[in-house]
């Protein structure tokens, strides 16, 4: 057994480097990685903020051991991650970097309403013909460079054939990438026009028939920020009795269109985990172009803003912004989908749609940590033999405006929107988030609504 003296001895030279990098930068030597059984060492590398041979201060050495476990988490490839000082010898440093990887392939049944949300489905008294169902195939990390393939064979609501392969690293310096994809879908019932805010749904004997194909370029030059360029080219056929009900449904009558699209979106994330941002931010902007004939054409810019911050003892405030706007202010029922629908919408009016041309629309949130807590899975892996949980508790007041100047019947379009309410968000991992909302609006509604956010 050692005595005092004898750790005093060992520790000696330790602190002696230490106060000696006070004033002198270490020299980063060998990064050892492990537990990454499929994902190639350079991808795992692309994330770091530092290499072999750079040299650098203790204290933004520690800063940038928490940005690399924050840039290797939100790679959305592992479950745990752990980076760490392995030795050092004089001024010269190894890094341990230890990680634990997801599953990434995903052949599973498919089973989904086809509605927006849980309450839309609800409302249609959840209806099985109203369920998609087939199968889905998913390879997250494909060659293990964070390459994604997938592919769906769905029935049932909805016939649909989609594959869609993204390779980010395509290049030897890991700054360029592409993604490719083509999809094709018929569905017999068409949501064709929006009443009282809410969506109208009609049988057809063709229903409509969707074709699309889309390429696109993604270039990231460091940690942080992304370029996408995106071309696109999409063919709709629609029954002729849905333009009937609803003229304005294209513009000019016709029910065969060719739509081609392009886009360019810049995005920039400072996130500390981007699916349930605690600090940072993250910011968007695209611009994008649909369609050349008057029956179609359409410029949308839009933005969007995240900003979170820590106010101590497990508090949190989170922030969301977002706005568009599509010109000309004229256009055809299936570009006007605003609130309701994917990200755009306001807590308390889940059970509404309302469309538009342009809308604004701002979140604010107050969070508290309530537990964390793990589960045994009581399987015999490395990487999934647990499950975390994190519980918060929050509130929130939502604000939004949808700008409607072709169908001003709708009574939530052209005003001021405000929702308030109480929640709990229950986080675990595979970055699922359950909301939990006992939301209010302005109409003097209440109720409780449940939203799942994942990438399954």
């Amino acid at each position: 057994m050692l005595t005092g003296k004898k750790y005093y001895f060992l520790l000696l030279p330790v602190l002696c480097s230490l106060l000696v990098s006070a004033q002198s930068p270490f020299i980063i030597g060998n990064i050892y990685i492990t537990g990454n059984r499929h994902t190639k060492n350079y991808i795992i590398e692309r994330e770091l903020p530092f290499k072999s041979g750079d040299s650098v201060y203790l204290p933004d050495l520690v800063r940038q051991f928490e940005v690399s476990r924050q840039q290797l988490i939100n790679t959305k490839l592992f479950n745990e991650v752990v980076v760490s000082l392995k030795s050092f010898y004089g001024l010269v440093v190894d890094i341990s970097i230890d990680v634990k990887e997801r599953w990434y392939i995903f052949p599973l049944p498919y089973l989904k309403p086809v509605d927006r949300n849980l309450s839309e489905w609800a409302k249609q008294g959840y209806g099985t013909d109203r369920l998609n169902y087939g199968f889905k195939f998913t390879h997250y990390n494909f060659t293990g460079r964070n390459d994604k393939l997938k592919l769906w064979l769905v029935t049932g609501y909805t016939k649909q054939i989609q594959f869609e392969y993204e390779q980010p690293y395509a290049d030897k310096k890991l700054k360029s990438g592409f993604k490719v994809g083509f999809s094709y879908s018929v569905n017999r019932e068409i949501n064709y026009a929006t009443i009282s805010n809410q969506q109208k749904f009609t049988d057809s004997f063709s229903g409509i028939k969707r074709w699309n194909a889309n390429i696109e370029y993604d270039y990231r030059p460091g940690l942080r920020t992304f370029h996408a360029f995106r071309a696109g080219f999409t063919r709709f056929e629609v029954d002729k009795n849905i333009i009937d009900a609803n003229p304005k449904y294209y513009n000019g009558g016709v029910n065969k269109i060719n739509i081609p699209e392009i886009s360019y979106t810049v995005s920039h994330f400072n996130l500390d985990y981007i699916p349930y941002p605690l600090q940072g931010w993250g910011g968007e902007a695209t611009v994008l172009k649909r369609g050349i004939h008057s029956y179609s054409s359409m410029w949308q810019f839009g933005a969007k803003y995240n900003f979170a911050v820590p106010l101590g003892n497990k508090f949190y405030f989170n922030l969301q912004q977002q706005g568009l706007i599509r010109f000309p202010f004229d256009q055809p029922f299936y570009n006007t989908q605003l609130f309701g629908y994917g990200d755009l919408y306001l807590r308390g009016l889940d059970k509404y749609v309302i469309d538009g041309v342009g809308a604004l629309l701002s979140k604010q949130t107050f969070k508290k940590e309530l537990i964390t807590f793990v589960l045994p899975t009581f399987v015999k892996s490395k990487s999934h033999d647990r499950i975390p949980f994190r519980i918060y508790a929050k509130a929130f007041t939502d604000l939004g405006y949808a700008v409607n100047r072709r169908s001003p019947e709708n009574s939530l379009t052209n005003k001021m929107l405000y929702t308030a309410g109480l929640g709990l968000d229950v986080v675990t991992f595979y970055d699922f988030v359950f909301s939990f909302d006992y939301s209010f609006n302005q109409l003097g509604q209440n109720g409780l609504f449940l939203h799942l956010k994942n990438e399954f």
